[in-house]
């Protein structure tokens, strides 16, 4: 671009007021479009986007790195637009770029957890969200996205144009496997809907839950439900046992220490006793009216009664250690459940927002392939050219954008591939 606008300057007989002011109008419009295109190279964030984040800290009183495992891993941007990462919460990611989200993070763990340092975050596209194609297209539907993904290239990967000879019957096949895949979403997103609420309930700690009011109704959800319970009252019941066997253990290892502790109390008893008998036979030892060999059984008896204490104290240390090992494992226990419930209900909130936009796009779909219109099209003749448009979601709001082949798609956008409309001859 530099080059073209120096050969512009230097090409034919011009003033020098006239060349000044063109390098001016150049320079200005070099510094409004190089700007425009860096901007639009920044990929923004959207709900089902899936993000690989990793966390680390330098800490400078010990020179060393620490890893942030509780916070590395695989997370999927939520319905809401939103990040859902710990010590941090939830995290605003609808429209913003990994940078951001990375600088976010390492902010909010330093002022959460009043650290020095700050956690240095990387954030990374895992993958993006999908891509919709309908119209005609031998299969249309929701698909992987790529980078650098243009109309033409999608259509490829939906199968290529639908041929004019198969349209009429393709309509049919359309509409039957448009309602089989909705019968399937739509089973998935009642499923998950009552998965959420047993999960809520379970890290709640409640025997039971309420259907959610988005699936009320429907002659699926006692068969659903009761399997969801089962699987609440599995879950509570395996944790009630797990605890209540800690605490029988922690009862039994309790009821020996106290019995080693009156042991030791007797054994103490026993040993005063024979520190008298001691005491009251060597002076006759010394005079030698008992013989020292007595005396030396009587230092003995001392000494093997108060072995025998350190035996029993022994004793009584170890099981005190099993009684904190028991309670850890308690903590363990609940803390383990509690984590696991965490990582399923963002998976389930992630599938159900996954699972309600199939159910849309098989709505669309079945709504298309029912459209007498498209029939009337089908039987005729001509041939018909085809019109493309991109259905894109910017600030929230969704627009139909006119395209032609080699036009850019974005992830979650919905090309539709149609048939122009004919024209009388």
């Amino acid at each position: 671009m530099k080059t073209d606008i120096f050969v512009a300057l230097r090409s034919g007989p011009v003033s020098g007021r006239l060349r000044r002011a063109r390098l001016l109008a150049a320079c200005v419009a070099m510094s409004l479009v190089i700007p425009h295109m860096a901007a639009a190279d920044e990929y923004r964030l959207g709900s089902q986007d899936k993000l690989t984040i990793r966390v680390a800290e330098w800490q400078t009183v010990e020179g060393t790195f620490r890893d942030w495992s509780a916070v590395n891993g695989e997370y999927t941007v939520g319905p809401s637009g939103t990040l859902s990462v710990p010590f941090v919460g939830e995290l605003p990611a609808s429209g913003k770029t990994t940078s951001e989200i990375a600088t976010a993070i390492g902010q909010a763990l330093q002022r959460k957890l009043a650290l020095s340092d700050k956690p240095e975050a990387s954030v990374e596209m895992a993958q993006y969200r999908p891509f919709y194609i309908s119209g005609e297209v031998q299969n249309p539907g929701q698909f992987p996205y790529v980078p650098e993904l243009t109309v033409l290239k999608a259509i490829s990967v939906a199968g290529g144009i639908r041929r004019s000879a198969d349209y009429g019957p393709q309509l049919g096949k359309d509409l039957v496997t448009a309602k089989g895949n909705f019968d399937i979403s739509d089973d998935q997103r009642i499923r998950l809907l009552v998965k959420r609420a047993r999960i809520d309930a379970d890290m709640a700690g409640k025997a039971s839950f309420e259907v959610p009011k988005e699936a009320e109704g429907d002659p699926r959800l006692p068969a659903i439900v009761a399997d969801e319970m089962t699987i609440l009252t599995s879950d509570q019941k395996a944790l009630k046992l797990k605890l209540e066997a800690l605490s029988d253990l922690k009862g039994v290892l309790q009821s020996e220490i106290e019995s080693l502790q009156k042991k030791i109390v007797n054994q103490q008893q026993q040993v005063d006793l024979a520190q008298q008998q001691l005491t009251s036979i060597g002076p006759l030892a010394q005079k030698g009216l008992i013989a020292n060999a007595r005396l030396l059984d009587s230092r003995q008896s001392v000494a093997d009664l108060q072995g025998k204490i350190l035996d029993y104290e022994t004793a009584i240390l170890t099981a005190k250690q099993a009684i904190s090992k028991a309670t850890q494992d308690a903590i363990d226990a609940q803390n383990t459940l509690s984590s696991n419930l965490a990582t399923d209900r963002q998976q389930t909130e992630a599938d159900l927002n996954e699972a309600g936009l199939k159910v849309n796009m098989q709505k669309g779909l079945m709504a298309q392939a029912s459209d007498p219109s498209m029939r009337v099209a089908s039987e005729t003749d001509q041939q018909s050219s085809l019109l493309y448009a991109l259905v894109r979601v910017v600030d929230g709001k969704s627009s139909e954008i006119s395209a032609k082949e080699d036009t850019p798609v974005l992830p979650g956008d919905v090309i539709k591939v149609k048939l122009a409309p004919l024209t009388s001859q």
